[in-house]
């Protein structure tokens, strides 16, 4: 990516619908961060209302689900791409717009929303046996031949750090053992926790709050949207960040800064 900054500033922010989030603080945010990269989750858009705004992005590339209002992601860059692709090797995970991979020069950045294991874990088999290592393998592979940047709604808090109250919600979705199995795995085989690796002992950082009894306000919240990144790229992280005063979701955006090779 070419420009005249010593770093790439990256956003990541599932916006649980951006038609609904725009109404509130979308563009406002985005003009005013204008990162290089800006990836979203849970767009909930279908073909017919993708918006023809640029948002002052050159280049962008939406991956929308087969079922209308549901899933979706999406990236939007100031320089092209590489190349683009869309969901994991494995053809059993599409259908439902949830990864996108852009190629540039020194990098692949990899956009994703995990699928939630849903609130009687119904979807955990499939999260733990398949979706899981799918996606770990996929990222090493990539990882075969260029520095990789994975960002999203991961769907985990990954400690007990990572969410306002772990002991009542050890059987709750996104924070089962084998949940935060799937993230301690993918982490051994090199990945880096950006957020954590540059503030390991900070509590009451979250990314999601449930709308239910004033949690945003009071912060019983969870941190379930990550920058993750592979090991060569540890000594390139410059700021990690999470925008809880940015309303409009309820998720806020997080955010990376990397010197630039």
């Amino acid at each position: 990516m070419n420009s005249i900054n010593s770093t790439i500033e990256l956003i990541s922010w599932n916006v649980n619908g951006l038609r609904a989030c725009r109404k509130k603080t979308f563009d406002s945010f985005v003009d005013e961060k204008s990162p290089d990269l800006l990836c979203l989750q849970e767009v909930k858009l279908n073909d017919q209302v993708i918006p023809k705004d640029e948002f002052g992005y050159s280049f962008r590339h939406y991956h929308l689900a087969d079922k209308k209002g549901y899933s979706g992601t999406a990236i939007f860059s100031k320089t092209e791409p590489l190349s683009v692709r869309e969901d994991l090797p494995d053809e059993k995970h599409n259908g439902e717009g949830r990864v996108i991979t852009f190629e540039f020069d020194g990098f692949y950045l990899v956009n994703v929303y995990v699928p939630n294991s849903k609130g009687n874990l119904s979807r955990l088999p499939y999260r733990y046996d398949s979706w899981d290592p799918d996606l770990k393998n996929y990222l090493i592979e990539l990882r075969d031949s260029k520095s990789v940047i994975l960002c999203g709604d991961l769907n985990v808090a990954h400690q007990e750090i990572d969410l306002a109250n772990p002991k009542t919600n050890r059987m709750s979705a996104g924070f089962t053992d084998k949940e935060r199995e799937g993230l301690s795995n993918l982490l051994a085989e090199g990945f880096i926790d950006t957020y954590r690796h540059l503030y390991p002992e900070k509590t009451g950082a979250y990314s999601w709050w449930s709308y239910r009894a004033g949690a945003r306000a009071r912060n019983v919240g969870w941190r379930i949207d990550y920058f993750l990144v592979s090991d060569d790229l540890a000594t390139s992280i410059r700021g990690a960040s999470i925008h809880s005063e940015v309303e409009g979701s309820d998720h806020c955006p997080v955010g990376l800064s990397l010197n630039r090779a």
